[in-house]
């Protein structure tokens, strides 16, 4: 699949549910592996804000997102449009604090998108594939979201408010060529008890019974119907028989859980990468969302980390055998840490260590639990990466590497005997003046056991 942008601006205006804001929000085409982004276009220097889950600074009623003192509320519905309609890159240029409402669902940008029509780009679109179960629960309020496996994107959600009227309520989206008819015109909803909540808290300023379905769970008289409609300055108001306000018809008999499902995919798009897997969500709200997505975020970086492992051939004849390697390092037994060298370019190389409980260190490194000490899975990064400096000179022998700076070492996983590291060493920038930077990992299997950034210099012998 290709990534796509739109083909031309299109601009939707409307309030903010919040702020009662007058808002016009402009979407326009952006470039290839641009992704989602807002322009404060009404504030100094019209700064980008990058729609972000590292970004999440507010899950109250909506998600709110901030970048230094550039902030905008309410992004769950419009981003669950652009990733509903597979649309990858578009810049958001917006003149105040909030998405406007619209009619509270996510079809009038689903609308403002398909009249804009698509345009299809060079670059391949990059999926996150799930290849094992993730999970997030909320002990608290027992909601939990899951994702699995699977070749495709499918959303189920379950919701269970303790509501007579409500009831528990399931919606499934098999297949996003759905999305804009199945999930897309399903409007935000608030119970009738929280309504006055909300307006005495200052919140939903620019509510209107036209932008969201109400519930009433309870028996409310007349008197406090009319009142609750003198507040946001509407004409008398009543419940319906369903337990709905008689000023919206429901377009789904569970229109509740497909909006559940609308926001689900909304807050995950600011995972900034579309998924192939399978999410089952119960009771999800946007702090639930919020904080899966932040754990897939987290996931998702670390596999991005271990796409980048070596491909390893035991029987593929090496680079530099053992003997190759000692007549360039000046390291020996048993402080030369590295078997053999697989690969070799002007940017990286590739080492292999095959650990033995005959290590000299594990005699007195936890000799009942032998671990494999992260001090010298350093050193066989700094001797691997030795090797990479080195392939610059004429005459390596006749050079030493040495360390001067070690940063942001960490250490994930125990390495054991019977361990074999697959040790790659990556410039961070070119080499001048001797000095090398480069970043260090460690790959046991498909797991990264060990990663750092290492500053060394290359200095002739006297």
């Amino acid at each position: 699949m290709k990534q796509r942008t739109i083909l031309k601006p299109v601009t939707v205006s409307g309030v903010g549910l919040h702020t009662g804001q007058v808002v016009n929000l402009t979407f326009q085409p952006a470039p290839e592996n641009h992704g989602y982004k807002f322009q404060r276009i009404d504030l100094p220097g019209q700064p980008l804000v990058n729609a972000d889950v590292n970004r999440v600074v507010s899950t109250t009623r909506s998600t709110t997102i901030k970048s230094e003192d550039a902030q905008i509320s309410t992004v769950e519905h419009v981003l669950s449009a652009l990733s509903g309609l597979e649309v990858d890159n578009v810049l958001l240029e917006i003149d105040g604090p909030e998405v406007p409402i619209l009619d509270g669902s996510a079809l009038p940008f689903v609308k403002a998108l398909q009249a804009a029509g698509f345009q299809e780009q060079e670059a391949e679109r990059e999926y996150y594939e799930i290849t094992n179960p993730i999970t997030y629960r909320d002990e608290e309020t027992g909601g939990e979201i899951m994702i699995l496996p699977y070749d495709g994107f499918e959303v189920t959600t379950l919701i269970d408010f303790n509501s007579s009227t409500l009831g528990q309520q399931y919606a499934q989206l098999r297949h996003l060529n759905d999305y804009a008819t199945e999930i897309a015109p399903c409007r935000t909803f608030v119970f009738l008890h929280e309504l006055e909540q909300l307006i005495e808290q200052g919140l939903i300023k620019g509510g209107d019974l036209d932008n969201a379905i109400v519930f009433a769970d309870q028996s409310v008289p007349q008197s406090k119907l009319d009142e609750i409609a003198k507040k946001l300055g509407k004409p008398s108001i009543k419940v319906d028989k369903e337990g709905v306000l008689n000023t919206t018809e429901l377009h789904f008999r569970n229109e509740a859980a497909r909006h559940k499902l609308l926001d689900v995919i909304g807050d995950i798009a600011l995972l900034g990468k579309p998924l192939k897997g399978r999410i089952v969500a119960t009771k999800p709200g946007h702090t639930l969302n919020y904080e899966f997505t932040k754990l897939l975020k987290k996931q998702y970086m670390e596999d991005r980390k271990v796409k980048g492992k070596p491909k390893y051939d035991p029987n593929a004849t090496p680079l530099f055998d053992s003997v190759r390697v000692a007549s360039w390092l000046p390291h020996r037994f048993p402080f030369l840490l590295i078997d053999k060298i697989t690969e070799l370019s002007e940017n990286h190389v590739v080492g292999v260590k095959n650990v033995t409980f005959n290590e000299s260190f594990f005699q007195g490194h936890f000799p009942n639990n032998p671990v494999f000490p992260g001090v010298l899975q350093i050193e066989a990064m700094a001797q691997t990466g030795g090797i990479l400096a080195l392939s610059t000179v004429p005459d390596p022998s006749n050079w030493d590497t040495y360390f001067l700076k070690i940063d942001d070492a960490k250490f994930k996983y125990k390495v054991e005997p019977g361990d074999t590291l697959l040790i790659k060493l990556e410039l961070l920038a070119p080499i001048r003046r001797g000095i090398c930077q480069m970043q260090g990992t460690i790959y046991v299997g498909n797991k990264i056991v060990s990663e750092a950034q290492l500053t060394a210099q290359i200095v002739k012998r006297a």
